[in-house]
């Protein structure tokens, strides 16, 4: 399967909901103040967000009004050129090499999943890739892990349950270089902004990756689920008082209504979407499009 359909299936579920309502209110009549209005209301509930929307359809009216636009119909090849030029202004990121992305992010966003995911993509890359299983307070994670590296035939180091997780991540960047590795991909307990023992790991990996890995390229890469919608802007608040976040990496896409929510996390944070999973085999993850994301939802 093609990306651009992969891309297409997974949004579907956000795309219909989308386009129901947006037909309905663009369909016939004038642009006029209440139509902004139901655009407003219509934009927040497919989980775009107050602040957000409310900002879209302002750019819209100014856009509308310099183009002298009278007719409702008119206005949808705006707001999908407004929403697109929204998206374009948080910085791509084009992953350089050797790579260490550390991925982080709460109890049940299928962190694990998605490091097999990435270790899958970057191999048909035909990058050199490594797991570190830095996630040594969840029983059984180690071992998920490894599956997911015999399933994608990929090297991961490992200590037992309960071991110190900056030195399962020293010796990971040991390994990776000793073996001139493309990509590391460290794995970390899920955590809420509660754990700060959990917390404070984060920043003790983080400077660990600095110290002993000094000409890597590093990236912070947040997992959020798509189902949760606006909950998804809390976590990133969370994350970010404790360490850099670079990109995004949204599951889950292929299975809500509310990948709306994209538009708000690039609005509100100026970080990208890296990844975005289209599916539950190991292939399903795919590099976001911008382009090809709204040209999807419209």
């Amino acid at each position: 399967m093609g990306l651009f359909k992969k891309i297409g299936n997974a949004l579907k579920k956000t795309k219909d909901a989308f386009n129901r309502k947006i037909d309905a209110l663009l369909s016939h009549g004038e642009v006029d103040d209440e139509l902004y209005d139901d655009l407003t209301d219509i934009l927040i509930s497919c989980d775009i967000g107050v602040k957000t929307s409310i900002e879209i359809v302002e750019e819209l009216r100014d856009e509308c009004h310099k183009r002298k636009i009278r007719k409702a119909e008119e206005v949808r090849f705006v707001l999908k050129e407004t929403i697109e030029k929204l998206l374009s202004e948080a910085p791509a990121i084009d992953i350089e090499y050797p790579a260490v992305i550390t991925i982080i992010g709460v109890n049940g966003v299928g962190k694990t999943t998605t490091i097999g995911k990435l270790a899958q993509f970057f191999k048909n890359q035909k990058k050199s890739v490594t797991l570190v299983a830095g996630d040594t307070f969840r029983a059984a994670a180690s071992s998920q892990l490894s599956e997911w590296a015999d399933r994608t035939k990929t090297r991961i180091v490992k200590h037992t349950e309960g071991a110190d997780a900056g030195a399962v991540v020293f010796d990971g960047i040991s390994s990776a270089k000793a073996n001139n590795t493309d990509v590391l991909l460290v794995d970390t307990a899920g955590r809420l902004h509660t754990k700060t023992n959990l917390m404070a790991e984060l920043k003790k990996i983080e400077k660990i990756i600095q110290k002993e890995y000094e000409n890597a390229h590093k990236y912070n890469f947040i997992v959020l689920d798509a189902t949760t919608g606006q909950n998804a802007l809390s976590q990133i608040n969370a994350f970010a008082e404790y360490c850099a976040i670079d990109g995004i990496v949204l599951t889950k896409l292929d299975g809500t209504a509310k990948g709306g929510v994209i538009i708000a996390i690039e609005k509100e944070y100026k970080l990208p979407v890296v990844f975005v999973g289209t599916g539950e085999k190991v292939e399903d993850l795919d590099k976001f499009n911008v382009k090809e994301f709204v040209d999807e939802l419209f």
